[in-house]
């Protein structure tokens, strides 16, 4: 079910639903703006451009270049040069979020998590193994 928000950029109220994250009049703008970029790329002596060059030719800021190639409406295949910047380094990237260094850095620390959660296990485990006797008097009686 559709609810009512704030546009992000205008500030206008707007019914927010799966397809759009803005309200009408923002998103004809970036519309307008996914087609000026779109064009420029399309051509050939424009795929190999990089970033920065886009944002020059086309006046379209990098964050919207950016979200038309998260939301999968540009595709890199085409465009060998385009990229988006890790979400943790800003080192640009083609897939993903992370770049292959944060990656294997992230995986490193959850190992490490991992095995201390582990250790602290194994601690708990420890401490309640204990030795317990019990005493029954009924056997001791008997003795």
């Amino acid at each position: 079910m559709a609810e009512l928000s704030n546009c992000p950029k205008c500030d206008a109220i707007y019914v927010k639903n799966q397809f759009r994250d803005v309200c009408q009049d923002c998103w004809k703008e970036e519309e307008k703006a996914f087609e000026t970029v779109y064009q420029f790329i399309r051509k050939r002596e424009n795929r190999t451009a990089k970033m920065l060059e886009v944002v020059d030719a086309t006046g379209v800021k990098e964050e919207l270049i950016i979200k038309f190639i998260k939301t999968g409406r540009l595709k890199l295949a085409h465009f060998p040069n385009l990229g988006y910047p890790c979400e943790k380094c800003g080192t640009s990237i083609r897939e993903g979020k992370l770049c292959g260094s944060c990656a294997v850095e992230l995986r490193k620390d959850l190992q490490q998590f991992t095995a201390e959660e582990e250790r602290r296990k194994e601690a708990a485990q420890r401490e309640k193994q204990g030795t317990y006797f019990a005493v029954n008097e009924k056997i001791n009686k008997r003795l």
